[in-house]
């Protein structure tokens, strides 16, 4: 069985955020997170693969950290990756250059998902699917890696298993192999967790998880176990259509009109909830 090593994917600021946080003199309700299991040892997850890969956490003690987030229903329902809010004492979305603080999180406990149930309303949802695409097709990764907005088109390798450090509990993912970057760059993709994974059917199949530079390899969430945290929640109504992607232009175009329509957004983890009225640049 191979067994290949991954890094985090969120990026740690070391107790800064990028943005001032909303909220400080009339502070929100405490953070909610609710757990979503959908296994059990009667109902245990299907193997995916003999693939399998090792997610390595940073060491040390929890950091502020930075991540991205999409809409999945108008009313505020947002996706994002587990790790990216996991012992978060406060979560914030972007909203005009601001973190808008959120209250109710669902984390799922079989993939590297979250879904933001009273996020920031958008005017506009992402279309979602559980089917798994063919291999070899492409994949068109969006999300904010170092903070900058950032296209990475992939070729989908197939399905396999994830281990993170601090659960070593498998996950099924799916492993694609980086093709393209817009802008181009050969830095981390560090906070383009959370961000979603379009198949050439203009579906999203999963969420950002995981990446390795050396390699050039990329983890998503498997579609259905992203889809079936989306229908525990109950919070999620609209079903956009999806449109098949045209090609790289086309990609690079709707990422470019989603970005300006708030439909991908930065997600912002602060790890102390004491109150912080200004914010610095994270260091480059």
């Amino acid at each position: 069985m191979a067994r290949r090593s991954l890094g985090c994917l969120s990026l740690m600021l070391g107790g800064i955020l990028a943005l001032a946080w909303i909220g400080e003199v009339t502070r929100p309700p405490p953070l909610q997170i609710e757990s979503f299991d959908p296994r059990s040892p009667r109902r245990p997850m299907p193997q995916w693969s003999d693939e399998a890969f090792v997610i390595e956490d940073r060491p040390g003690d929890p950091a502020d950290s930075m991540g991205t987030a999409f809409a999945v229903d108008r009313d505020g329902a947002w996706l994002t990756a587990e790790h990216v809010t996991h012992d978060c004492a406060r979560i914030g979305i972007d909203e005009g250059g601001v973190a808008r603080a959120v209250s109710r999180v669902m984390a799922s406990r079989e993939a590297d998902a979250a879904l933001v149930r009273d996020g920031v309303p958008s005017d506009h949802a992402l279309p979602l699917s559980d089917r798994m695409p063919a291999p070899g097709s492409l994949g068109f990764h969006m999300g904010f890696p170092a903070g900058r907005p950032t296209l990475v088109v992939s070729e989908l390798i197939g399905p396999a298993s994830a281990r993170r450090g601090r659960t070593q509990e498998a996950q099924p993912v799916l492993a694609w192999a980086e093709a393209a970057r817009l802008p181009e760059s050969d830095d981390t993709l560090s906070g383009i967790s959370g961000g979603p994974v379009f198949a050439e059917d203009g579906h999203v199949v999963g969420v950002n998880s995981a990446a390795t530079d050396r390699r050039g390899r990329i983890l998503t969430t498997a579609p259905d176990a992203m889809i079936r945290l989306v229908h525990a929640s109950r919070a999620v109504n609209d079903q956009p259509v999806a449109y098949p992607f045209a090609g790289l232009a086309d990609a690079e175009m709707r990422f470019a009109s989603w970005l300006e329509q708030g439909v991908i957004r930065r997600i912002f983890c602060d790890v102390d909830d004491r109150p912080r009225l200004t914010a610095a640049s994270p260091k480059r």
